[in-house]
């Protein structure tokens, strides 16, 4: 027993020693187009705040149920999560990249095993958590990377490793459900499934009163806008199954954000380096951006040069174009027309997901690098982050998708961790540390 707990506590000590040195709290570097300038930020400590695995919140338990408690599903759960968005408490959008297998060890550990050391740990180092390496399944690549058949039924040789067999090791199924409040699965949009390759992300405007919904499939090269009950295709941007870099084509979209007068903006993309803009109609207005010759490490300075335009958001109130600039960790500004107002960049290690601009008008992202959600205020000061790494509830693996419902519950899609996350606002907890809710739509 006593060297068991020695080998625990050795373990707990390397762990909290890497994460200080890999995921130390470092303050964002802003930038004008006079050069950078130092800004000071630094997370801002509280009794709920970024000392704490989940921050301000509690995990919501057994939200959503599994998608092996469907009738007829029973050997299937949820796969690569890539897009969420709340309708309503009542009504959430969840999009993913099909299903994987349900594995005996993976249908979840329920209690955290670890939980004493970790509460611990997290007073040492935010977001330090056991176990190390006992992840069970990363659905980034489990899942598929695409659907593997085209239009004709036939094979598709672009865009896809051609791994897995569907019905064996993944099921192309369910790639966008509805869940309630209590995480009943409510609606299953399975007569798009086919048309799907790669869903990315999922939205409705909060300026379009018919609520519409809009999924990004990046593997499509195509934006498909649907009726609020999924019954009809309304429109298609972009030509599917072709990518290019001009007023009809995309190659590789991401993300979406709105204007308050229904025009809106695509993050162009993974393989373009561009922001497309176009009106409330879906008519092309507009597009910018240069591919970028920096990345990671040594990234690129120049404004207006991209590396992964992976996010995009809009400050209701100025109009500014918040774009992530994914590959050079950085945040570019610019005003509605495309004009490069600012940037300012994340200090290394940094893999930011998407970027998110609620009522508070501040400005949350997901660092993939560090497992940290974190929050900043829209001149890149950091006011606090946290989250680690792990496979049980509560705890971050590469979430990519973002939602926040009218009653302040936050909605995580991750890519790694194959299933939906919940979570609450705590009681007492610091009102500055939470995601904004959303801009309020006209159909609320």
């Amino acid at each position: 027993m006593l060297k068991r707990v020695a080998m625990i506590a050795v373990v707990a000590a390397a762990a909290v020693f890497g994460y200080l040195a890999a995921n130390r709290q470092v303050p964002a570097e802003a930038e004008g187009t006079a050069g950078a300038t130092a800004a000071s930020g630094a997370a801002v400590p509280s009794a709920v705040g970024n000392m704490e695995l989940t921050g301000p919140y509690d995990v919501v338990a057994d939200w959503p149920k599994d998608l092996s408690t469907l009738p007829g599903n029973e050997k299937w759960t949820w796969g690569s999560g890539e897009g969420i968005f709340a309708e309503s408490p009542n009504r959430v959008y969840i999009l993913q990249r099909g299903e994987l297998p349900v594995l005996p060890q993976a249908r979840g550990r329920g209690n955290n095993p670890y939980a004493p050391v970790n509460q611990l740990l997290s007073t040492i180092a935010p977001g330090a958590a056991l176990p190390l390496m006992g992840l069970v399944r990363n659905a980034t690549g489990a899942s598929p990377p695409g659907t593997l058949d085209g239009p004709d039924g036939k094979a598709l040789n672009y865009d896809t490793d051609g791994s897995g067999k569907n019905g064996v090791d993944f099921n192309w199924e369910n790639c966008l459900v509805i869940a309630d409040a209590s995480g009943n699965i409510i609606e299953r949009w399975t007569q798009w499934d086919k048309m799907f390759r790669r869903p990315h992300s999922v939205f409705i405007s909060p300026y379009d009163a018919t609520k519409a919904v809009w999924v990004v499939d990046d593997y499509r090269h195509a934006i498909f806008k649907f009726t609020n009950d999924g019954k009809t295709l309304l429109q298609t941007i972009g030509t599917p199954n072709e990518h290019a870099s001009d007023d009809k084509h995309f190659y590789r979209p991401t993300f979406m954000a709105w204007q308050t007068d229904g025009s809106f903006y695509v993050a162009d993309g993974y393989a373009n380096t561009r922001v497309v803009k176009f009106d409330k109609n879906g008519k092309y207005l507009m597009a910018w951006g240069e591919k970028g010759n920096g990345t990671g490490e040594a990234p690129e300075t120049r404004p207006n040069y991209f590396n992964n335009v992976h996010g995009v958001a809009v400050d209701p109130q100025t109009k500014e174009v918040y774009v992530n600039d994914r590959g050079n960790r950085r945040i570019q500004i610019f005003d509605e027309n495309g004009t490069f107002k600012r940037m300012w960049s994340v200090e290394a290690p940094a893999n930011l997901h998407f970027v998110y601009i609620g009522q508070d008008r501040q400005l949350t992202v997901f660092n993939n690098a560090t497992q940290h959600l974190a929050k900043f205020d829209l001149d890149g000061h950091l006011i606090t982050q946290w989250g680690g790494l792990g496979d049980y509830p509560g705890a971050l693996w590469g979430p990519h998708g973002i939602s926040v419902d009218t009653e302040g519950n936050l909605y995580l899609a991750s890519v790694s961790y194959a299933k939906p996350q919940k979570f609450r606002p705590r009681a007492g907890a610091n009102p500055n540390f939470l995601v904004g809710k959303p801009v309020k739509a006209v159909w609320q």
